[in-house]
Order: structure tokens, then sequence, then C-alpha cells
């Protein structure tokens, strides 16, 4: 799974410690999420795009085979 929360967060100048603290998340868990090392469940991504004001899909996305 990809995503573009390094991007959503920058158009709203918005730091992991500041995504993490609004979300109830550590700063490292959302740089591994960035990072594509770890794919967040579904309440989690609810509540990332949430926070942005955009649907899960503008934010993560499946690749082929996923």
């Amino acid at each position: 799974m990809k995503n573009s929360l390094r991007v959503a967060r920058a158009e709203v100048r918005m730091t992991q410690q500041q995504l993490a603290d609004a979300i109830g998340v550590s700063r490292q868990t959302i740089n591994a999420i960035e990072s594509g090392k770890f794919v967040p469940s579904t309440v989690l991504a609810l509540k990332i795009a949430r926070c942005f004001g955009k649907a899960v899909e503008a934010v993560f996305q499946l690749e082929e085979g996923d």
C-alpha cells in the first residue's frame, strides 16, 4: 500500500508530531506509515484521513498486487 501522507501533511504545514498528537499515536508510527514500513489499521487510516478532511482513498492507495 502506498500513501500520500507526507504530501497531505506538507499541504497544511503539519509536522509528524502534530499529526501523531491529533490522532493519538507516536511520531514513530507516523514515520513508519509514511515510509511504507507499517500499514495502518482501518480505524487509524480513517482518523488520518479525517484529520485532513479527505477520503481514505485520497491518502492511501492500493498498489498492484495488494
